[in-house]
């Protein structure tokens, strides 16, 4: 099973504005399987020498360095950190903060010594965060379902009747009671059946309101016609999306439902993606894109990015000046420096751009980052 502590975009925040000589950022590509703890360990230990050398060289105070090695080892003697893992594993550790996210995305191993934390990859569990909620819909019974990348599925209870004639308060909308005699005065027929399930759905859409209303998670339909369709009629949430898990779901069980999400997040990712791809070329053809590493970097700096796409794996060491944006490269990373990608990043972030970190073939322009900008600069 994988174990998540997925970061908010507060907690990327709070890393992202820290600042403090000595701080090391850690990523390990990591693994649910027992089997593969004693090479995790090994990988993670491997990381740490690099990252003491670093720090060595630049000159780093020894308590500073020995403070980073026994948080390491604190967090290795701890029984619990290796045993519940996802997919990545990324630990930051500064003389005054240690802080660590198991990630459900796939992240390359690296590590980083600098006077700031290395954010980048960890920027891509909020871009795609592959979590919906599935609602499963019949006349007989609703179910509201929580999906999550690589956790499990989870019900979350709604406070609604049972069924469409629980919440008309007949025996049957079919208009007959339990004894097969009509109920007079009842509303009959098979428009007296749309007009229960039609109710029948505003009960459900005014129970999911307080739900929905503190997420952005898409809204994913599972069931069948008419139910899904009265419902679409009804259903206030601007979070409902068009594809939906067809046919009847009262035999699936909620992990069946996540798996049959998950291909629909997929789509909707990708028609997102490609309609802000389509956003930049319009822009850029009006002058409010760019994608040279010196225009974005500028733009960062002067708040001027609107959207910024990352290649995630993309790293060039130097410096971003504070006030200008021009950027140095270095020949090499070291403690001195610090990515030059992640810091236009972290001034995007700062300056509420929203960020998307892709990989390379998502960025438009084929660079490691391209921007579409609120003002030329």
């Amino acid at each position: 099973m994988h174990h998540t502590d997925i970061p908010t975009r507060s907690d990327i925040v709070e890393l992202a504005t820290a600042r403090e000589a000595s701080s090391v950022s850690i990523y390990l590509e990591t693994s649910t399987n027992p089997a593969d703890t004693s090479h995790i360990r090994l990988d993670l230990k491997n990381q740490v020498k690099q990252a003491v050398e670093q720090l060595a060289s630049a000159g780093a105070d020894r308590t500073d360095v020995s403070r980073f090695t026994d948080e390491i080892d604190r967090l290795l003697e701890d029984p619990d950190f290796l045993r519940y893992l996802s997919s990545s594993l990324a630990i930051f550790v500064s003389p005054s903060t240690t802080r660590y996210f198991r990630v459900p995305n796939v992240l390359r191993s690296c590590n980083e010594v600098s006077d700031r934390f290395y954010i980048k990859p960890l920027m891509r569990a909020l871009t795609f965060p592959q979590s919906a909620y599935v609602l499963a819909l019949a006349q007989s019974g609703v179910r509201l379902v929580a999906v999550a990348r690589d956790l499990p599925a989870t019900s979350i209870e709604l406070d609604i009747p049972d069924d469409v004639a629980a919440a008309a308060h007949v025996d049957s909308i079919r208009g007959r009671g339990s004894n097969g005699r009509e109920q007079l005065g009842r509303i009959q027929g098979s428009e007296g059946q749309k007009i229960r399930m039609q109710e029948y759905a505003q009960v459900i859409d005014k129970a999911l309101a307080p739900i929905l209303a503190n997420s952005k998670e898409p809204l994913i339909l599972a069931g069948a016609e008419p139910m899904t369709g009265i419902f679409r009629s009804v259903c206030t949430s601007k979070q409902l999306v068009k594809p939906e898990i067809e046919g009847n779901q009262q035999e699936r069980s909620d992990e069946q439902l996540a798996a049959a999400a998950r291909p629909i997040l997929d789509e909707l990712y990708a028609a997102e993606l490609h309609a802000l791809c389509e956003e930049f070329g319009t822009r850029a053809s009006n002058g409010r894109a760019v994608t040279d590493l010196g225009d974005v970097a500028r733009a960062a700096t002067a708040n001027a990015v609107d959207t910024l796409f990352v290649d995630i794996d993309s790293n060039l060491p130097g410096t971003v000046d504070e006030t200008t944006g021009v950027v140095t490269l270095a020949d090499d990373a070291d403690a001195t420096n610090y990515g030059v990608i992640d810091e236009i990043l972290r001034r995007a972030l700062l300056s509420d751009a929203r960020i998307l970190a892709v990989r390379a073939d998502d960025v438009p322009g084929g660079g490691a980052l391209a921007a579409t900008v609120r003002f030329p600069v």
